[in-house]
């Protein structure tokens, strides 16, 4: 209890639920932050070191995120502690078990997120019927495959290099994280003229100032080899990434990717995260005081929560991902203009944003009056 209270405000948590069962090696959280503007939609993650602190920040950024994108749904998240290698029997048993657990919570819809993709949603969708990002084989939006989150980081960095004085065309790109979100960033950055730099993966990263050839660093790494193991360009150390020097920087792996300990060391003139919660709430001042224009997570990569939410109500892929190019144009837009009308940080404009949207749900609820 005292935990939960721990990360208590005047938005939520609405509830966190811990869900263990020791005889099948079954642990897992779920935060349902708010729900007044629909049940939450929010990913599964799955990794040996989460925790519930994660969790909520995740969930809290989910809430941001759907309600600045103007979805009829609030945030949630669930994370899932293992190793997401594992054999796949077992994450399946496991996947399975955690989204048996949670039939009965209405208020939270799964996704997909680090570690987990359409297969796993598919079995969460058999078990309790509710789920996104499905395989197209049973009706869904693929959205890992497709790309809609890195889709929606093309359309945002383009709005931004605008405010930053950027040309795309030529600009210097370097990805942490060169999985489905950063493979999909790569590949529609580079249809727009964008010179990839640098990448990495969870076992290294590789670089290359003459630029990497991103279609077939793509095919490699769908291969099952680290990007470390790419021969065109020199083996990175992942802490060493921070240091490429580029114009476009995009974090897409784990939280807190900048922080104050080494922004200092960052060389870009835009940030554009494909992660959540990637920036550091001082790390982001520091950006900022260093004129280094920073694109707030919740406004960057709210495609793949889109599409997600549009499948879920029965839209079609290209509606989906004209909804994407719309609302994320047009926040990226509000969002840094607003920023430098009233001299605050972009986060800040967009945490505005966001939360005037979900103060107005909240006042129409009926429990938001006890």
């Amino acid at each position: 209890m005292e935990e939960a209270f721990a990360f208590a405000d005047d938005l939520g948590p609405a509830k966190i639920i811990h869900v263990h069962e020791p005889g099948i090696g079954l642990r897992g959280t779920l935060v349902v932050d708010n729900v007044a503007t629909g049940p939450s939609i929010g990913g599964l993650r799955m990794a040996p070191d989460v925790s519930t602190e994660e969790c909520f920040r995740l969930a809290r950024a989910m809430t941001l995120k759907n309600a600045s994108a103007g979805l009829a749904h609030g945030g949630g998240k669930s994370v899932l502690y293992g190793d997401p290698a594992m054999p796949i029997e077992r994450k399946e048993a496991l996947v399975r078990a955690f989204a048996c657990a949670l039939r009965g919570e209405g208020d939270y819809i799964f996704g997909p997120d680090m570690g987990t993709d359409e297969t796993c949603m598919a079995w969460v969708k058999e078990e309790i019927g509710r789920a996104v990002g499905l395989p197209r084989e049973i009706g869904g939006i693929p959205l890992d495959e497709l790309g809609a989150t890195g889709f929606g980081l093309r359309h945002a960095a383009e709005v931004a290099a605008k405010h930053a004085g950027l040309e795309l065309s030529g600009a210097r790109v370097v990805i942490q994280g060169f999985g489905a979100v950063g493979i999909h960033a790569a590949r529609f950055l580079a249809e727009q003229g964008c010179r990839l730099v640098a990448a990495t993966d969870s076992r290294g990263g590789v670089a290359n100032p003459e630029g990497l050839d991103v279609t077939a660093l793509i095919e490699h790494k769908r291969s099952g080899r680290s990007v470390a193991e790419f021969p065109d360009g020199r083996p990175l150390d992942g802490d060493d990434l921070v240091e490429v020097e580029c114009e476009i920087w995009i974090p897409a792996a784990r939280p807190d990717a900048i922080r104050e300990d080494n922004v200092d060391r960052l060389h870009a003139a835009l940030v554009v995260p494909g992660a959540n919660i990637a920036v550091t709430e001082g790390a982001a001042r520091t950006l900022h005081e260093r004129d280094v224009l920073y694109v707030p997570d919740f406004i960057a990569n709210a495609g793949g929560v889109i599409c997600a939410a549009m499948e879920y109500h029965g839209a079609t892929q290209g509606a989906a991902f004209d909804a994407i190019q719309e609302r994320i144009r047009a926040n990226t837009e509000a969002v840094l203009r607003d920023s430098r009308s009233r001299g605050v940080l972009p986060a800040q404009a967009a945490i505005d944003l966001a939360t005037t949207r979900v103060r107005a749900a909240m006042a129409l609820r009926r429990w938001s009056i006890f």
